[in-house]
């Protein structure tokens, strides 16, 4: 089992790494969190997501043993996938933390095979502490004694609690720019680390933060020694892996067929700051291609909105602001926040299908991109087909 935590790349971690696994011919389960269009896209079993019947089957199964008991709907939902990953034969468990990592309900593993751990930035105030390093205390509890924990680069805050958690449970951490190393040279990944060098074909997440979460599950792979696939699985992972929602390409439905000609359309859930500065990076390289970028952007309530478009600005050319699925920003008071964030080409609009066509409308060459939550990229995925 590996057991994954931090703030973003979580998922995409994953990903990769199922992919490299598969890839190599191993069976693999995965857990992750949060779903975009079906809770089932949360539990993937040897062949595939969980069908609905053997969820409803272990469901039930948790809800009698429980009893009368409190519990949580992560608890409840994370039971029921362990309960199917028992019944089902695999070599690897891929397990993603929900919310923190010491007190999440995914901890209750004693001993993972492996544990890793993604850039860790502020999110989650509420429930996780207001300082980074706070932050980083809890997604380390899942650091465990004598057990290697991969960690991607961090801020120096989020490195010295994640350092002294180690030190003081005897785990070997393997840390980027130190253990490993992960870069692009053209049209190729670079992974250095101490024991092998590789060029590989670089990752089928797009964005240049993909790099780090590619090097991450790469790390990840070489600490699994004999049972880490060989470089041409490692290929293939890299080459074919997916995931939904995260700087998406989206090439069919009805909101990909209403755009003219010159335009496209694509689709990110990130939703905090560190993730804006991540896809800031992004609409960079897409700018230095010739592409007009603009947003299509909605924001839950609870989020910190300015934090998160602030960095956008520049980048992107417009924004057009809209009221999110759950409990969201009201467009009107986003399209205010991004005012103030520094964007001058700003509006409201009623629906995503009238922000994109006002963006794309103006101007050949256009990437319109959604972004700014989970639940509207899930929303946008289930409309469109």
């Amino acid at each position: 089992m590996v057991h994954v935590a931090g703030t973003n790349g979580k998922g995409s971690t994953v990903a990769l790494m199922g992919a490299m696994l598969r890839a190599a011919g191993h069976r693999v389960q995965a857990y992750t969190s949060p779903h975009l269009v079906r809770f089932n896209e949360r539990v993937r079993l040897t062949d595939g997501e969980i069908d609905d019947g053997t969820l409803l089957d272990y469901l039930a199964e948790v809800e009698r043993t429980n009893g009368d008991e409190p519990i949580t709907f992560f608890e409840a939902t994370t039971c029921a996938a362990l309960l199917a990953f028992a019944h089902d034969p695999a070599d690897f468990v891929l397990l993603e933390t929900g919310l923190g990592g010491r007190l999440d309900t995914t901890n209750v593993v004693a001993r993972p095979r492996l544990t890793a751990i993604t850039p860790v930035a502020m999110d989650h105030q509420d429930f996780l502490g207001d300082s980074l390093g706070q932050i980083a205390g809890e997604k380390a509890g899942i650091i465990k004694a004598g057990v290697a924990c991969v960690v991607a680069a961090q801020q120096p805050a989020a490195a010295a609690v994640i350092a002294d958690r180690a030190a003081t449970l005897g785990s070997a951490l393997h840390v980027q720019g130190d253990a490993w190393q992960v870069r692009r040279e053209g049209d190729q990944l670079i992974y250095e680390s101490r024991t092998r060098d590789l060029a590989l074909p670089l990752p089928g997440l797009a964005g240049p933060h993909q790099l780090t979460n590619a090097g991450t599950a790469l790390a990840a792979m070489e600490l699994l020694g004999d049972d880490g696939p060989d470089p041409v699985a490692l290929a293939a992972g890299l080459r074919d892996v997916q995931w939904a929602g995260r700087l998406q390409h989206l090439t069919r439905g009805p909101l990909v067929e209403a755009l003219p000609a010159g335009r496209e359309l694509w689709l990110d859930g990130g939703h905090n700051p560190a993730a804006g500065a991540a896809l800031a990076e992004a609409l960079k390289e897409w700018r230095a291609g010739g592409w007009r970028v603009v947003l299509v952007a909605g924001v839950l309530a609870t989020k910190d909105a300015a934090g998160f478009l602030r960095p956008l600005v520049g980048p992107a050319a417009a924004l057009r602001a809209v009221t999110a699925p759950g409990p969201a920003i009201p467009a009107a008071d986003l399209a205010a926040a991004a005012v103030a964030a520094g964007f001058t080409d700003v509006d409201a609009a009623d629906s995503v299908a009238a922000a994109v066509a006002d963006l794309a409308a103006d101007g050949a060459r256009t990437r319109v991109l959604i972004c700014g939550n989970l639940y509207l990229a899930g929303d946008v995925l289930a409309r469109n087909g």
